[in-house]
């Protein structure tokens, strides 16, 4: 008599697994870029940027103060 037999689910695992991760790969990135749409980084990279170039402006010396006048 042939005996049967036992079905490897192996690779169901695998399979079912390496789905799940990539779900949650994608959940967590979704979570992780909720926050640029609100539209707080550009506000504070605009601020950010302002201060950089108001320090820039302040800190340039012209002419007549190299000279010493």
């Amino acid at each position: 008599m042939a005996e049967e037999q036992e079905k490897d689910n192996t690779w169901v695992i695998v399979g079912v697994s390496i789905a799940a991760i990539v779900l949650l790969v994608v959940l967590l990135k979704k979570d992780e870029t909720k926050h640029l749409e609100s539209g707080a980084v550009a506000q504070l990279q605009t601020e950010t940027f302002s201060k950089i170039e108001k320090r820039h402006t302040s800190n340039n010396s012209t002419a007549s103060q190299i000279a010493g006048k």
